[in-house]
């Protein structure tokens, strides 16, 4: 399982700042749409914190991680909109506007 994880890492470090992907969004870089469960666990575990930019990770919705692994839902929404992200107030951000795609 780690080496999936280290996969997952290391997608998640290629989001920039000011953009999101989804937990379906990595499954299918990693050429399996069924990872998005794995996808959770190793971001909840993510022992790079500072380094995985994990909080730019939201559900298929747009939805931010009511149990967000580093401070809960507040942290991650104010980690996102330092970066500029307008988080609404149904915590949910405009995936059409911030949403990263990698070709």
């Amino acid at each position: 399982m780690n080496n999936i994880f280290e996969e997952i890492y290391k997608i998640v470090k290629l989001i920039p700042k000011g953009k999101v992907m989804t937990y379906g969004d990595i499954a299918r870089c990693l050429g399996n749409v069924r990872l998005s469960r794995v996808i959770g666990y190793a971001l909840h575990s993510n022992p790079y914190f500072g380094d995985v930019p994990c909080h730019r990770v939201v559900n298929r919705f747009g939805g931010l991680a009511p149990n967000f692994a580093f401070g809960k839902i507040n942290a991650q929404k104010q980690m996102l909109e330092n970066e500029g992200i307008v988080v609404r107030k149904d915590n949910t951000v405009d995936l059409e506007k911030y949403r990263y795609t990698i070709n």
